[in-house]
C-alpha cells in the first residue's frame, strides 16, 4: 500500500479523513497551507494511536508547490497511492449581477485546477504502484443550487464531469476516481450556524457529523470500492438524492 495524501488537512473535514484513513493503515501526508500547528495535531493524533503520518506545506493551487509536496510525500511516507481533494477557499455569496469572471476563476482554482495538478503528479505513482485512488470532496449544493452561490455551484459542477471524464480515462490503470459529497456538516468554517431548518429536511432526522464523510471516504480509498468509478456518493441523510 503506498500512501493518502489529503489536501486541505489540518482541520475539519480534512483532519477527520486523515484519521480515519490512518486507522486503515495508510500512511497519511496531511497537506497545509498556513495552519501548522494543526497539521501538526493531526500528525500527532496519528502516531498517539499508531498510525503513520506527516504534516506537508503547499498551497495546492500552485504547480511548482504540488509537484514538490508529491515528491516530498513519496520521499518520506512513500509513493502517492491515493489522493483526497480536500483542499477549498472562501465561498462568498453574490449576486447573478454581480459576478464577476474572478470570481468564477476562484471557485475553479480549487476545484478544477489544483485536482488536475494534483492528478498530474500522483498519477505516475499510481501507475507505478499498479493502480490508485482519486477523491474528490464534493457538495451537495450542486443540487440545491441556492441563489448567490453561481460560482461554486458551477465548479462544483465542474468537479463531477472531470471526476467522471477522468474515470473512464484512467480506468485502463486501473485508477478509480469517484466523488463523496457532503451535505451540510457542521465543522470550524461554518461557525455557530442554525442548522434547525435545515434537519427538518432530512429523512434521517439529524445533521450530518464529520464522521460520516470520513467513513464513506475510507471506503472509496478501500480495496472494498475496487469496481466502483465515476460515481458521485452524496453523504447528506437523503436531504438530496442522486
Amino acid at each position: 500500500m503506498g500512501s493518502a495524501l489529503v489536501t486541505g488537512a489540518s482541520r475539519g473535514l480534512g483532519a477527520h479523513i486523515c484519521r480515519r484513513l490512518a486507522a486503515d493503515g495508510w500512511a497519511v501526508a496531511v497537506n497545509y497551507r498556513s495552519d501548522a500547528d494543526g497539521a501538526a495535531k493531526v500528525v500527532a493524533d496519528i502516531e498517539a494511536a499508531g498510525g503513520k503520518a506527516a504534516a506537508f506545506q503547499a498551497d495546492v493551487t500552485d504547480e511548482g508547490d504540488v509537484a514538490r509536496l508529491v515528491s516530498d510525500v513519496e520521499r518520506e511516507l512513500g509513493p502517492v497511492q491515493a489522493v483526497v481533494a480536500n483542499a477549498t477557499g472562501p465561498q462568498p455569496e453574490v449576486k447573478a449581477e454581480e459576478i464577476t469572471w474572478q470570481d468564477h476563476l476562484d471557485q475553479l482554482t480549487f476545484f478544477v485546477k489544483s485536482p488536475t495538478l494534483l492528478l498530474q503528479a500522483a498519477l505516475p505513482h499510481m501507475r507505478r504502484l499498479g493502480g490508485g485512488r482519486f477523491i474528490h470532496i464534493g457538495s451537495e449544493m450542486v443540487e440545491r443550487a441556492l441563489p448567490g452561490f453561481s460560482a461554486y455551484n458551477a465548479a462544483k459542477g465542474a468537479q463531477l464531469i472531470l471526476a467522471r471524464t477522468w474515470a473512464r480515462e484512467l480506468g485502463p490503470d486501473n485508477v478509480t476516481v469517484n466523488v463523496v459529497a457532503p451535505g451540510w456538516i457542521p465543522v470550524e468554517r461554518h461557525g455557530a450556524a442554525d442548522t434547525d431548518g435545515y434537519v427538518a429536511d432530512v429523512p434521517l432526522g439529524r445533521i450530518g457529523t464529520p464522521q460520516d464523510i470520513a467513513d464513506v471516504v475510507a471506503f472509496v480509498a478501500s480495496d472494498a470500492s475496487r469496481f466502483v468509478t465515476g460515481e458521485r456518493i452524496t453523504v447528506n441523510g437523503g436531504y438530496t438524492t442522486d
